[in-house]
C-alpha cells in the first residue's frame, strides 16, 4: 500500500506573503513613487486577465472534470508493460495530466519503492511541470496556439529523451538505488486521495465527484487568478521600465547563445508555470528571440521550485543532477529547433 512506503514529514510554517501580498504591495509602492503609472498599470492587468477569461475558464472545467471523474487513475497504466513503452506513455502522460508536481509525490514515491523503471518515472518527472490543460490554455491565449503546441511536443520530447537515456544508463553507479533511505514526504498544495477503480465519466450522477468537482473548479480558478494577475502586473511594470534595447542585446539575435542563456537564466528565474506565459509575453514584445523563450520555458518549468522539490524529497542528490542536466540539454534543444521553425 502506498501508505507503507510513504510518511508525511511537518515542517513549521513561515510567514510568506503569497501571490495576492505580493501584488499589493506592488500597488502600494507604485502609488507611493509613481503614482503616474497606478492606474495605467491596474487597467493592463485588469484587461489582460479579462481577455484570458475564456481560456482560464475551460482549464478550470477541464481540470475538475479529469479530477471528479477519477481519470487521474489512469496514470498507473503509464508504467506497466515493456519498458520502452512505459517511457513513452509516462511521458505523454506526464505533458497532458492535470496533476501539479507536488500531488504526484506519494504516486512515485510507491512506484520507485516498490521497484518500478526509474526511465519511465524520470520521463514523467520531466514533462510533467512542463503542460496540463490549464497550462495549454493560458499559453495558447497569450502565446499563441503554435507556441502552446510546440511546448507540448517539447514537454513530451524531453521526458522521452530524459527516460531513454536513464533506460540505456540504468546499470551504470548513476542510476543505481536512486530512493532515498527516507523519502520526505511533502509538497506545496493539498493531496487528495484519488477514487480508486475505474474512470466514472459521468460523475455529476455521484454526489461526492459533484463536491470534488465544485472544490477543484474553485480552487484552481482562485489558482490562476492571483498567479495570472501578479503576473500581469510584472509584465506591465516590465514593458514600461525594462529597456528593450537591453533585452535585445542579451536574449535577441542570432545563434545559440540567446537559447543557451535563456535556458540558464530560466532555472532561477521561474515563478510559476502559470505566471511565466505573461512574463515571456513581454520579454518577446522586449526583443527575446522565439528559441530563447522556448527554452525559458521548459528549463525554468522543470527546476521551478515545486517540480524540483518533488524530485529532491525521493531521490538522491545524483540522480536530481541528472533530472537537471537532462533539462537543460532537452531546454536547448528545444530552443533551437523551435527557432528554426518559428
Amino acid at each position: 500500500m502506498m501508505a507503507d512506503v510513504t510518511h508525511a514529514v511537518r515542517t513549521p510554517k513561515r510567514w510568506n506573503p503569497g501571490a495576492w501580498g505580493i501584488s499589493i504591495a506592488i500597488l502600494v509602492l507604485l502609488a507611493l513613487f509613481a503614482a503616474d503609472q497606478f492606474w495605467p498599470t491596474i487597467t493592463f492587468a485588469a484587461k489582460a486577465v479579462a481577455g484570458t477569461a475564456p481560456f482560464i475558464a475551460f482549464a478550470v472545467l477541464a481540470v475538475a472534470y479529469l479530477k471528479a471523474s477519477g481519470a487521474e487513475n489512469l496514470l498507473a497504466r503509464a508504467f506497466e508493460g515493456n519498458p520502452a513503452r512505459m517511457i513513452v506513455m509516462a511521458a505523454l502522460l506526464g505533458g497532458l495530466s492535470p496533476f501539479c508536481s507536488c500531488e504526484v509525490i506519494p504516486f512515485i514515491a510507491a512506484l520507485l519503492a516498490v521497484g518500478a523503471p526509474l526511465g519511465a518515472v524520470m520521463a514523467f518527472w520531466l514533462a510533467s511541470p512542463l503542460m496540463d490543460p490549464a497550462m495549454f490554455a493560458i499559453t495558447s491565449g497569450t502565446l499563441g496556439w503554435e507556441f502552446a503546441v510546440a511546448k507540448t511536443l517539447a514537454a513530451v520530447g524531453l521526458g522521452i529523451f530524459g527516460g531513454f537515456g536513464v533506460m540505456v544508463a540504468s546499470h551504470t553507479s548513476l542510476f543505481v538505488d536512486p530512493l532515498r533511505a527516507r523519502p520526505a514526504i511533502g509538497g506545496c498544495c493539498g493531496v487528495q486521495k484519488p477514487f480508486s477503480g475505474h474512470p466514472v465519466w459521468k460523475f455529476w450522477q455521484e454526489a461526492p465527484r459533484r463536491k470534488l468537482f465544485n472544490e477543484t473548479a474553485i480552487e484552481n480558478a482562485l489558482f490562476l487568478l492571483k498567479w495570472l494577475t501578479l503576473a500581469y502586473l510584472f509584465e506591465a511594470l516590465m514593458l514600461r521600465y525594462m529597456p528593450a534595447d537591453l533585452i535585445a542585446s542579451i536574449l535577441g539575435g542570432d545563434g545559440p547563445g540567446p537559447i543557451l542563456l535563456g535556458a540558464l537564466v530560466g532555472a532561477p528565474a521561474y515563478l510559476n508555470g502559470y505566471a511565466a506565459v505573461p512574463l515571456v509575453d513581454a520579454l518577446l514584445a522586449q526583443g527575446m528571440t522565439q528559441g530563447a523563450a522556448m527554452s525559458f520555458v521548459i528549463a525554468g518549468g522543470v527546476s521551478s521550485i515545486p517540480a524540483a522539490i518533488a524530485v529532491w524529497a525521493l531521490v538522491k542528490p545524483r540522480i536530481f543532477a541528472a533530472y537537471l542536466g537532462f533539462a537543460l540539454v532537452g531546454a536547448v534543444i528545444a530552443g533551437t529547433l523551435w527557432q528554426a521553425v518559428a
